[in-house]
């Protein structure tokens, strides 16, 4: 067993434990795009990163991929972390403006305005969709071509691989494509609307302490010029 404190808190955990797996165990949480149960790690994202060491030596890491060490002392929310996930959802929100899952993420940080140009380049190279059709799927029908700002995600020569069984479970992963949200101008990058602060379809007097139940939330729609 490994001894480490997280957040104050001493425990024991066992060996290739990863941080994530020990934070969200003792309740902590940490926001991930590119993790999920049952794929393996990969670190894209970096929402995950954790402050471990003490002062100077304090540094940052991807909690999905780092692993338990015996005396460790690990932060997942010092002003450093919040600060550099708030920088990351900015850049995400430059990527992927109409993705509803991301645009969540900036009203849990309570992020008001983005300062980057949008590019509209949707697929923000999380690997997701290539991990589950190699490791669940068992097909590897698709990956990644290309290096740097060439990157892209997609098949050989763009031909459509013949492992391909159409069974949708990239689509089904990718936190860009499970749900859009309508607003896509830079001035209304962050709408809001769907921390249902407000929620448009619910009668208060009857639902008043309710939050809205519609999946997907329909308020950005309700809203729309």
């Amino acid at each position: 067993m490994i001894t480490l404190q997280i957040n104050g808190l001493q425990v024991k955990v066992e060996k290739g434990t990863t941080l994530l797996e020990v934070a969200k165990f003792l309740g902590f949480p940490i926001p991930t795009l590119c993790h999920m149960e049952g794929l393996s790690p990969y670190g894209a994202c970096r929402l995950c990163v954790v402050e471990i060491g003490e002062r100077s030596n304090a540094k940052l890491v991807s909690s999905c991929t780092y692993l338990a060490e015996e005396g460790l002392k690990v932060r997942t929310a010092s002003a450093r972390v919040v600060k550099a996930r708030k920088m990351i959802i900015e850049l995400l929100l430059a990527s992927s403006p109409q993705s509803k899952t991301i645009q969540d993420l900036a009203a849990a940080y309570e992020i008001r305005q983005q300062r980057f140009k949008q590019e509209y380049e949707d697929c923000i190279l999380c690997g997701l969709c290539v991990r589950m059709c190699e490791e669940q799927m068992m097909a590897k029908a698709i990956g990644f071509r290309g290096r740097g700002e060439n990157r892209s995600i997609g098949t050989p020569f763009d031909v459509q691989a013949e492992a391909c069984r159409l069974c949708g479970g990239c689509m089904y992963v990718c936190p860009v494509c499970s749900l859009r949200c309508t607003y896509n101008e830079p001035e209304k990058a962050i709408c809001g609307a769907c921390t249902n602060l407000s929620p448009p379809c619910l009668d208060k007097e009857q639902f008043d302490d309710m939050m809205c139940y519609m999946d997907p939330c329909v308020a950005c729609e309700i809203t729309k010029d």
